[in-house]
């Protein structure tokens, strides 16, 4: 599944994915680790994250696994810190973490609308301003927000959510320009249809219309979604940054 190619190009790097206990984040973390970097796996869920821990270990890479609501301030600097002195520095950080909380405009509630907005827009900011303290003082350091394609063209049912991965968007680019003369790189992917447990909630009919309009044919991997992640996080794309790769199968080209 990785190639071997890859398999020192993030050696002696240290990576913090949150959301890792599963679906893209997992995969994403699985990925980076094949790379070489040694991943702390963040994620409410702490058994799940022990759990994804233990596979990444497995590889022969380091892997801590801590418990952090992206919403909390305090959780976040307190991930970084552990981060940083469990494993000694922070080279990339991953912004996975994300809900949905799905309802039609007139009858969504306030608290579908601020939890989405807490968890995928604030979780990313917060995310961000710990990270950029400790890889300014090292003037390098990539970081990758998960946004969606539902950000960029609205999807029904999903105001609270297109909202908040259009916020990433936006955060991103102003991020990658605020800490790009520290050597900083920051971009953004846009998944578009990718099968995980969050789309197996969809009905078949449903998941049938999206594999009709993608031009590929088929629902994307997180597999998918990491191999474009793992290529921002890497020397690879150390001259690109404030940009928002679409991982959709053609979905939503224009």
């Amino acid at each position: 599944m990785h190639r071997s190619s890859h398999s020192q190009a993030l050696q002696g790097q240290v990576a913090i994915v949150t959301g890792s206990a599963r679906g893209i984040g997992k995969a994403i973390a699985a990925g980076l680790a094949a790379r070489g970097a040694d991943v702390v796996i963040s994620d409410v869920d702490i058994d799940g994250a022990q759990a994804t821990a233990q596979e990444i270990s497995a590889l022969g890479r380091r892997s801590l696994a801590q418990q952090c609501d992206v919403a909390q301030r305090a959780a976040v600097e307190q991930l970084v810190q552990t981060t940083v002195s469990e494993l000694g520095r922070l080279d990339i950080l991953v912004n996975n973490a994300g809900i949905t909380r799905d309802g039609l405009l007139v009858r969504m509630s306030e608290e579908q609308w601020d939890r989405v907005l807490d968890i995928n827009l604030k979780g990313t900011f917060l995310g961000c301003q710990a990270a950029a303290k400790v890889m300014m003082r090292q003037r390098a350091g990539k970081i990758v927000n998960v946004a969606s394609i539902t950000g960029l063209i609205g999807n029904p049912g999903q105001a609270n959510y297109s909202a908040s991965k259009a916020g990433v968007v936006a955060l991103t680019k102003t991020v990658a320009k605020e800490l790009a003369p520290r050597g900083i790189n920051v971009n953004a992917v846009a998944p578009g249809f990718i099968a995980t447990e969050m789309t197996a909630e969809m009905s078949e009919k449903a998941q049938a219309a999206f594999l009709e309009q993608i031009p590929l044919r088929r629902a994307g991997t997180p597999e998918d979604v990491a191999e474009v992640v793992c290529f921002l996080a890497s020397a690879a794309a150390d001259y690109i940054t404030g940009e928002c790769l679409v991982v959709d199968g053609g979905l939503t080209m224009r």
